[in-house]
């Protein structure tokens, strides 16, 4: 979502400094009384003999509000961030991605597991990590242990909790 930031905060930039060299240039030229490049005529006439009852008006009224409520729902969503901070200070993170797939790789790595999944949130400056895995219920603790383990080695914070969500292997029929 950062990229699509960057890219409409500069497409919106580049059209409010072109029209607002545009309407100096032709307030300049108005002032000096000289001919101007565009026809204020034409556009001031339509525009003062415009309605809100013109369907077209009302058309393009609601587009630009739905438009306007889907970036205000889109820039209030909370995305899940691409980095992690890894210490207090300033300076030192690590891609979530990179994260998700070691604590993964660890609880995998757990005798009796199979398909571990994890996905790192992040409240404050607390990680939270979500095991989902498929293997032996008993082996809880030892996931937690093995998923503690791989994020000392990261030297991430220290977690309040683990949530571990374990599924029962499915027997052949």
């Amino acid at each position: 979502m950062r990229a699509a930031n960057r890219v409409a905060s500069l497409l919106l930039a580049t059209a409010l400094l072109l029209g607002g060299a545009a309407v100096a240039v032709q307030a300049l030229l108005l002032t000096a009384h000289r001919p101007t490049p565009l026809d204020t005529t034409g556009w001031f006439d339509a525009l003062s003999g415009t309605r809100w009852d013109d369907p077209t008006v009302q058309a393009v009224a609601g587009g630009t509000l739905l438009l306007g409520l889907v970036i205000l729902v889109a820039q209030l969503r909370r995305w899940t961030p691409v980095r992690l901070r890894a210490d207090d200070r300033e300076g030192w993170y690590l891609h979530r991605r990179c994260v998700e797939r070691r604590l993964a790789n660890a609880a995998s790595a757990v005798p009796g597991v199979r398909r571990a999944r994890v996905r790192v949130r992040r409240r404050g400056g607390q990680w939270r990590p979500r095991v989902s895995a498929t293997g032996d219920p008993a082996a809880r603790a030892e996931i937690e242990f093995a998923v503690h383990r791989e994020l000392h080695r990261l030297t991430a914070p220290r977690p309040a909790r683990i949530d571990v969500r374990l599924l029962p292997r499915r027997r052949p029929a």
